[in-house]
């Protein structure tokens, strides 16, 4: 077997695997080839893509036009895609003609990658390798999608996501990023140290009163932090202060008292006479 074609079925064997990672509801190899639109739309793509390189450019959009026809997945020929592309349920997706995707990237059903432009040059978005984009999101013009970046259906993303990010709305929104996780993670251990439930504090909860919350564990642990420089650097100046360790807060007494509270809220309202 010559090295093209090898080559050639050795992508396509990607691709059928590509299909067993992302979608437990394949069974076969057999189910995959004769069942899956999205598969067959990529690979349609990938012969009308090279002969839109080789300006056979009516011949290309033709051949887009079938694959349209077949799979309800509109793929310009001019777009530029990665390894290992999976489109799953596929009907109604469009990808513009300036539009760049990276490797491992899924799309679902209805996703767009459009232009908000009538103007020649890119104008249209770039996928990152590892991005996932949910069911009917529309991602409009020349922005990027960073790396292992996630956006949410149906979801309206019309500037950059940053690497490792969601963005979720309309317009899209940044809901979570490596800081996030890093904040949250602090405000957990702040939360335990002071015997407090840090439930629902986490950056993007629209709950004014827990944003609060988690301000107020950002600032004890600013603290906490500053204090523990301060003693270290007046001791090593010959000082004698923070000997002695901080009292512990004792959790179980708050839960006594809450207890004790729950039990007045029951007597009260069972000694209660609604009677005139």
């Amino acid at each position: 077997m010559r090295t093209k074609e090898r080559f050639m079925f050795s992508r396509m064997k990607e691709d059928i695997n590509s299909v067993f990672d992302r979608d437990p509801a394949a069974r076969n190899v057999f189910e995959i080839l004769t069942n899956y639109p999205g598969l067959h739309a990529v690979w349609i793509h990938r012969l009308s893509h090279r002969l839109w390189k080789n300006n056979w450019k009516w011949l290309a959009r033709t051949l887009s036009t079938f694959s349209r026809w077949l799979t309800g997945i509109e793929i310009h020929p001019g777009a530029t895609i990665g390894r290992r592309f999976f489109i799953d349920h596929g009907m109604g997706v469009v990808i513009g003609g300036t539009a760049e995707i990276g490797d491992d990237v899924t799309l679902y059903q209805g996703v767009t990658l459009g232009g908000t432009s009538w103007k020649e040059g890119k104008r249209h978005p770039t996928l990152m390798d590892n991005v996932v984009i949910g069911a009917g999101a529309k991602i409009l013009g020349p922005i990027t999608i960073g790396k292992h970046g996630k956006v949410g259906s149906n979801s309206v993303v019309v500037k950059d996501v940053p690497d490792n990010a969601t963005a979720v709305g309309i317009p899209a929104r940044i809901v979570n990023t490596n800081k996030d996780k890093g904040d949250a993670e602090n405000r957990e251990k702040v939360a335990k140290k002071y015997g407090f439930d840090a439930y629902a504090v986490a950056t993007d909860n629209p709950d004014p009163v827990a944003k609060a919350i988690g301000r107020l564990l950002d600032h004890m642990h600013l603290m906490d932090n500053k204090v523990s420089d301060l003693c270290r650097e007046v001791n090593q100046l010959g000082g004698e202060v923070c000997q002695e360790a901080l009292p512990e807060l004792r959790v179980g007494e708050f839960d006594e008292d809450e207890k004790a509270a729950a039990k007045r809220r029951e007597s009260a309202t069972e000694s209660f006479d609604p009677t005139i």
